[in-house]
């Protein structure tokens, strides 16, 4: 075999290596510190135009997301300020301290009068009762829904 040869195919192994070692360093950074985000800008309403409305709640409907099970019991959501985010990343609106919890491992959100359950992307998955969802998922009152350790439910 001739330099050159060798020396191209060291050079492609040590550039596939690099780009592993560097994607693992990406994967564990978003791990840790959470997906960026796009900043999003509020804007104020212009004139003439009516500041939008929090949607209107039927009698019955659930009002907050409760931690019912698992190691932060008691911490609690209002799903006026839907979609709610649950996970162990600084921006989830329920942060779970638990190692089975993804960052950004799930979302809460309304449709209509309809509440979902939405699993974004996690590892572990979030579980509707016993079942695994990969769709969103309606949810109705006092439904439990299990992420990693933790369970929570839609409360009035």
């Amino acid at each position: 075999m001739s330099e050159l040869t060798l020396f191209l195919i060291r050079f492609a192994y040590l550039a596939i290596l690099w780009i592993f070692v560097l994607s693992a360093i990406s994967v564990i950074r978003t791990d840790m510190f959470g997906a960026r985000l796009p900043a999003q800008q509020s804007r104020p309403a212009s004139r003439g135009q009516k500041p939008a409305k929090p949607p209107t709640r039927r009698r019955g409907s659930p009002t907050h997301v409760l931690v019912v099970d698992g190691p932060n019991v008691g911490e609690r959501a209002d799903l006026a300020q839907a979609p709610v985010l649950i996970g162990r990343g600084s921006d989830a609106a329920i942060r779970l301290d638990d190692d089975y919890v993804s960052t950004r491992h799930a979302r809460i959100a309304a449709s209509g009068e309809q509440w979902f359950v939405e699993d974004l992307g996690s590892t572990n998955g979030t579980y509707v009762g016993q079942a695994r969802i990969s769709q969103p998922t309606t949810l109705a009152l006092g439904t439990q829904v299990r992420i990693g350790k933790t369970v929570l439910e839609l409360r009035k």
